[in-house]
């Protein structure tokens, strides 16, 4: 006699519709949970995976309080002479509760891993946050979502003890596999026990390792097999031309009242360690923001994207309030025209560079959206990469498809953090010249984030310096380096030397901890306390000159780069140790050759064209 396979039916029935349930409900769920920061969090996380931590009789008792028919559920439905207690409709309830927090655990995971620049740098280019969901966090996601679903699955189809406190036991409508083997154990018949056994494990088994073998694969075509050849260098038919001159525009004051045209922002967020407090204009220019780690320059690029919201303030783009606070203004991102370029360049894995481009393009008809994806790859020089996924390229065309992609909206800012951090020096100088070029064409705002100075030199016609969350110093870069007005900006802008200072006429001021009394050619200010001079303009001869500030000095120790020696100075007097000098003096090496062979003293001029007289 053949054995009676209702409840393998039965159970992949229930299990079926289990897994749908905890398919919806737990996505929609985790998705809920991952932007939720209110104070219910953790009681609401508690609530979630309650029924992983019960034992399932414990989940049944109260599943049958709840609808039976004493039950304010259960109640309910009898009123609609509907009953759920001892059916499969219960069956599947008792196997969609126990298996949910697995999905949920398992969809947040699978969220959280998702590098949230991607969904930000996805909001900057015009998505909203349904289609960034359903683009690019849930593509993303699908590895682990579906060995979420495919354990769900088996835990709906291998649950007894809930099932059997709310469905019961009775066979041809709520008998599942796990009842079976149980009962047919206690009845004695165990070959119909290792027949359900083997059923259940090998539905479940075969599930998990079909997951395990569809993720190897897709992992392969999305982040690569680690075996593939990717350039280290550029190859020579995409390296950049030499650029053109970056323009130099008229010198918008930075702080005021908003202009018609250009970017105002006036913003304060409140940080852990710091408050960000920042106001600036920027019209069609490139403007560097230089400054230590944590001074708040991404920060400040991040609430200009709307990827995160000042505590109060304004921001307006061109006429456009882009945030508001006191009229509870705050445009989403993917309405700001703002695009964003991360230092890790956020492009997406799953899609191809040809699709990554054209991401923001959706609004374009088709024919026009590939005209404009190609423009911008001849752009960058990556003709021909458009098929290819970003783990097959290099770190410099990997920022270049960055940098397109951004550009291919027709921003009316573009912001750029960091842009180079992860590429080698060669990469850098390359591509450098390449953003020069493509930023010489560009008619919105840049702001351009870096802790290179000489890279924002070169990039930049305008510099922002920002220390502990503040502007403190707005200006054409030449102005900046030139006349940095305060220690802290010296500082950042790679000033090594510095003394207290005191004016002792109306063109002599003392160095107290160089010793030293020194002549000056502008206008001593008032309330100034240091004096500083740049390492590279601090000349050296092997006699005196009978120059102005011109003093004897000793050789305390030496640095050495690969092109240029750092000489350690102690003034009017021999260095008793290698801790004991004034100043540091840079020179090329050529100069040091020939500089060493002479004794010593040598003699230092401080060139009173030269020295910066400085505020606290």
């Amino acid at each position: 006699m053949p054995p009676d396979l209702s409840p393998l039916w039965i159970s992949l029935k229930t299990a079926g519709l289990a897994t749908l349930a905890t398919f919806l409900t737990g996505i929609a769920a985790a998705y809920w949970m991952l932007g939720y920061r209110g104070r219910w969090k953790s009681v609401i996380e508690g609530i979630f995976v309650a029924p992983l931590i019960l034992p399932p009789t414990v989940v049944g008792f109260l599943l049958l309080l709840l609808l039976g028919k004493n039950g304010w559920l259960g109640q309910i439905m009898a009123q609609f002479n509907f009953s759920v207690v001892f059916t499969w409709y219960a069956a599947v309830i008792t196997a969609t509760v126990v298996a949910f927090p697995l999905m949920y655990k398992t969809a947040l995971g699978a969220f959280e891993q998702v590098d949230s620049n991607l969904l930000q740098v996805a909001e900057t280019l015009g998505a909203s946050r349904a289609r960034v969901f359903w683009r690019i966090l849930l593509p993303l996601s699908i590895p682990g979502i579906l060995a979420g679903t495919t354990l769900a699955f088996a835990r709906a189809l291998g649950e007894f003890g809930a099932t059997l406190m709310l469905a019961g036991n009775i066979p041809g409508q709520t008998q599942t596999l796990p009842m079976a083997i149980y009962f047919a154990v206690e009845a004695g018949a165990m070959q119909e026990a290792w027949l359900w056994v083997i059923v259940i494990m090998a539905i479940s088994l075969s599930g998990i390792i079909a997951v395990n073998l569809w993720q190897t694969q897709y992992a392969q075509k999305t982040c690569g097999n680690g075996l593939g050849v990717v350039e280290a260098y550029e190859p020579v038919s995409n390296r950049p031309d030499q650029a053109e001159p970056a323009r130099v525009l008229p010198i918008v004051k930075p702080f005021g009242l908003p202009s018609a045209q250009g970017l105002f922002v006036d913003i304060e967020k409140q940080l852990e360690n710091f408050t960000l407090s920042t106001a600036f204009t920027a019209q069609q220019e490139t403007l560097g923001l230089l400054g230590g780690s944590g001074s708040g320059k991404s920060m400040t690029l991040r609430c200009i994207a709307g990827v995160e919201t000042p505590s109060r303030g304004r921001i307006m783009l061109n006429g456009q309030i882009l945030f508001d606070s006191q009229q509870r203004i705050n445009l989403p991102s993917h309405r700001r025209k703002v695009s964003l370029v991360f230092q890790n360049y956020a492009l997406f894995p799953h899609m191809t560079v040809a699709e990554n481009i054209g991401f923001g393009l959706r609004h374009l008809p088709k024919a026009f959206r590939s005209q404009r994806v190609q423009q911008q790859l001849a752009i960058v020089q990556l003709q021909g990469l458009g098929d290819r996924y970003p783990h097959q390229l290099s770190g410099g065309q990997q920022q270049r498809v960055a940098l397109a992609r951004a550009l291919a909206t027709e921003p009316e800012v573009l912001l750029l953090d960091e842009p180079f951090s992860a590429l080698d020096t060669y990469l850098r100088a390359q591509l450098e010249q390449q953003l020069i070029e493509t930023l010489s064409s560009y008619s919105g705002v840049t702001l351009f984030v870096t802790h290179n100075l000489e890279e924002a030199y070169r990039v930049c016609e305008k510099l922002m310096v920002m220390s502990g969350g503040q502007a403190i110093a707005f200006d054409a870069k030449h102005r900046i380096f030139e006349q940095p007005g305060t220690v802290r900006v010296a500082q950042l802008t790679a000033c090594k030397n510095f003394s207290r200072a005191k004016a002792i006429g109306s063109d002599q001021i003392e160095a107290i901890d160089w010793g030293v009394k020194l002549q000056v050619m502008e206008a001593i200010p008032s309330g100034f306390s240091d004096i500083g001079i740049r390492a590279h303009q601090i000349q050296i001869a092997p006699d005196s000159h009978h120059s102005p500030n011109s003093f004897p000095c000793w050789l305390a120790g030496t640095s050495e780069t690969p092109h240029r020696m750092t000489l350690f100075l102690k003034l009017n007097a021999a260095s008793q140790d290698a801790h004991d000098y004034h100043l540091q003096a840079e020179v090329f090496k050529d100069k040091w050759q020939s500089l060493k062979a002479y004794p010593m003293p040598w003699f230092v001029q401080l060139d009173p064209l030269r020295l910066m007289l400085l505020r606290d």
